[in-house]
């Protein structure tokens, strides 16, 4: 096996990564072109997807990504300035390199002509090369170079950041009372300091005077304290003291493959040296710090807390590589099965213990079910990752469909570090891309004409998210020109959809649009028009066991919301019972339990309602929905679950209590039943069905079920 077969995987996924940092960055600098970090974390993804790919063997995507470095090399030093074409070959170069990958992996093989010509338009931009211009516009990237990776999330610690803290007291400092030591002394007691002091003030020491503070400390600060924490120990003294802090390294943003930041780059970022100062004096070939205190360009006091800053940013990034460790999905997947049997076995262990009276055996069987409860926990926790992975990919979709539309738009997001689990990530990709090209294709409008009617010709589309109990919501609104309420509803009628004489509230009218073929639009176009993308979107969120809302006002736009459970794999549920089948009721949309005999169900509006918390709620009796012909007990119990914002009850036999539910899949020939989500394997064997709350609600309503027998019958 050879070194790039044994290896190859591992520089995949460091590619990848640095792939989609790169698209995000790309896309940062486009909207401010002097932001220097995204600029040098660009190029440092750049150079490491050219030092690995020749180091693994991939000698053609690294010999590509040499011309895309050596562009961003001078884009850096502030010798090419930042530019649309600039970005859009940029991008370019950046798709290319993923098919590039995808080629050297049995995928189809990269245009030599398509390489050539996006190298000589990079080539264009240098400084050499200023007359000409670029030979072509970039390709357009396809579906397949889009394709934006994930980085894997883990629990842990608070992550390490590097701070650089400039505190240079004012000179009646000491008059005050004050002691900078007390300073020093607090900043230790939270993190690692090397405090270096600064004696630029002190020059004449004949008229030195001992009440004036003529010090200045510059300290590098390693610590998990935000900025307000480490403002919090000068919060006294800031009258009287120049302080500047500055983030030069977090967990979260640092690049630990990188080489730490060099000397000369760390004392030009600050302004203590200039770079002809820097490339005058490596020309002698010294050890830079000595170079330029010897020369007198800058003092032995900065090259020493410039190097203080570089040593403990080098020690971060070790510490950080240590800590990090990738695991293939599989393994992942393979883990959370196993727990998954785990849990089915305590529960089949639980059972057996209460038929033994065994205190010593009670005991241990207790400890077993905390032990498997956290291990359930830990293994579930370990797949979150936070949704921003996702959002992030979107831009690069607005930025082009927007470009092909002729419309400006910009994406906000927000709640990006909410975390879900990364199997329910990947397939809400598909959704998301549907409904955000939804709205701009059909809820923003042409800038000309927003700017008639008196909107911003920036139309913005909004894409959010949030914990909401355990399950979390998505949200995608734009501020277009909303829905057409009376056009959808016309157009269902014309397709038989709907009767012509019901009345249909607007929720009812909206849905409408995720009916396969359902579609508004007056033409056929590459975006829309087919009427397939909000079937898909439908039918991915409802086998995500999730629910979907719309909400619209004319010429103020349309808000979508996605209700999703935070993993699919392990829930908490309730156990109930209907003659001899069990159910389990997911727990996150249980309200209360109550237990009524018949006298307490009234008939009204042609089905069994009950009074709950001063509301007339409507209930479902399970059996009638499951056709289970058995006796009814004198007294059934009530789960009383909310369901889109609304109460509703449903009518079992006997509650049992709550399950830990193992959700397993009931296979492709029952992946159409409505009212079931998937089936779980309870402590004596028997197979419980766990129920889908909002496909039981359509289906009694649907069927007329809802109609239920009053206790007078």
């Amino acid at each position: 096996m050879s070194f790039k077969d044994k290896y190859g995987e591992t520089f995949r996924q460091e590619a990848d990564e640095r792939l989609a940092e790169m698209e995000e960055v790309i896309l940062l600098i486009e909207n401010n072109p002097n932001d220097i970090d995204a600029i040098n974390r660009l190029f440092r993804a750049a150079h490491t997807i050219k030092g690995s790919g020749a180091m693994y063997g991939y000698t053609d995507v690294a010999d590509f990504t040499h011309h895309l470095e050596t562009v961003l090399e001078k884009v850096r030093d502030q010798k090419i300035s930042v530019t649309k074409p600039l970005i859009d070959q940029i991008l370019a170069a950046r798709d290319q390199i993923i098919l590039m990958l995808n080629a050297a992996d049995g995928g189809p093989q990269a245009d030599k002509a398509v390489v050539r010509r996006i190298v000589a338009a990079l080539q264009s931009f240098l400084p050499e090369n200023f007359d000409k211009a670029p030979l072509s516009p970039p390709p357009r990237a396809t579906k397949k170079s889009r394709k934006a990776t994930k980085k894997s999330s883990k629990s842990g610690p608070k992550p390490i950041t590097t701070w650089r803290i400039s505190f240079s007291p004012n000179v009646d400092f000491f008059r005050s009372g004050n002691d900078p030591l007390l300073q020093l002394e607090e900043l230790s007691s939270l993190g690692e300091c090397r405090v270096v002091a600064q004696t630029d003030r002190l020059s004449n020491f004949e008229n030195f005077n001992p009440e004036e503070c003529l010090l200045s400390w510059d300290i590098i600060f390693s610590s998990s304290c935000d900025l307000n924490a480490i403002r919090d120990v000068f919060i006294f003294i800031e009258d009287i003291c120049v302080l500047d802090v500055r983030n030069v390294a977090s967990n979260d943003l640092l690049d630990v493959e990188a080489p730490p930041p060099r000397l000369g780059d760390i004392l030009i970022a600050h302004g203590d040296v200039s770079s002809d100062a820097i490339q005058e004096e490596l020309r002698n070939q010294h050890r830079l710090g000595d170079m330029l205190a010897k020369s007198g360009k800058v003092s032995p006091d900065k090259v020493a807390t410039a190097l203080s800053e570089q040593e403990a940013v080098a020690k971060q990034q070790s510490a950080l590589k240590k800590e990090s460790l990738r695991v293939p999905a599989l393994k992942l997947d393979a883990l959370v099965n196993l727990v998954g049997e785990l849990v089915v076995n305590q529960a089949r262990l639980n059972q057996i213990a209460s038929t033994i009276e065994s205190h010593e055996l009670a005991t241990s069987i207790e400890e077993a079910n905390r032990l498997a409860s956290d291990l359930r926990d830990i293994v579930l926790n370990i797949r979150m990752m936070p949704i921003g992975t996702t959002f992030s990919r979107f831009t690069r979709l607005v930025r082009d469909l927007a470009g092909d539309l002729g419309k400006e738009v910009q994406l906000v997001t927000e709640g990006a570090e909410t975390e879900l689990d990364k199997t329910v990530i990947d397939r809400l990709v598909d959704p998301l891309i549907h409904l955000i090209r939804n709205s701009l294709d059909h809820g923003i409008e042409l800038p000309d004409v927003r700017e008639a009617i008196g909107k911003p010709r920036q139309g913005t589309i909004r894409l959010g998210a949030f914990h909401k109990g355990d399950r979390v919501v998505i949200e995608i609104g734009d501020n277009g020109r909303g829905m057409d309420r009376e056009r959808i509803h016309q157009k269902a009628i014309e397709k038989g959809l709907i009767s012509p004489d019901k009345v249909f509230s607007d929720s009812e009218i909206f849905s409408l649009i995720f009916h396969p073929g359902f579609s508004t639009a007056a033409t056929v176009t590459d975006v829309s028009g087919r009427g397939v993308g909000m079937d898909v979107v439908k039918r991915e969120i409802t086998a995500l066991r999730g629910t979907v809302d719309i909400q619209s006002r004319p010429g103020a736009g349309s808000t979508i919301t996605l209700s999703l459970p935070l993993t699919l794999a392990i829930i908490d549920g309730l156990l109930v019972r209907v003659a001899k089948q069990r159910f389990v009721v997911p727990l996150s949309v249980i309200e209360e339990c109550l237990e009524l005999s018949h006298n307490h169900f009234v008939l009204g509006a042609e089905r069994n309602v009950i009074v709950f918390r001063g509301q007339t709620i409507p209930v479902i009796r399970l059996r009638d929905i499951f056709e289970i012909d058995a006796e009814k007990p004198p007294w059934e119990e009530t789960v009383v679950a909310r369901c889109g914002g609304e109460w509703i009850g449903f009518v079992v036999d006997r509650i049992i209590g709550n399950y830990q539910t193992v959700i397993k899949s009931l296979g492709k020939f029952y992946q159409d039943v409505e009212a079931i989500s998937g089936a779980t394997i309870l402590g004596d064997g028997d197979v419980a069905l766990v129920l889908d709350i909002a496909g039981v609600i359509r289906m009694a309503t649907n069927d007329r079920l809802c109609k239920l027998e009053s206790h007078r019958n």
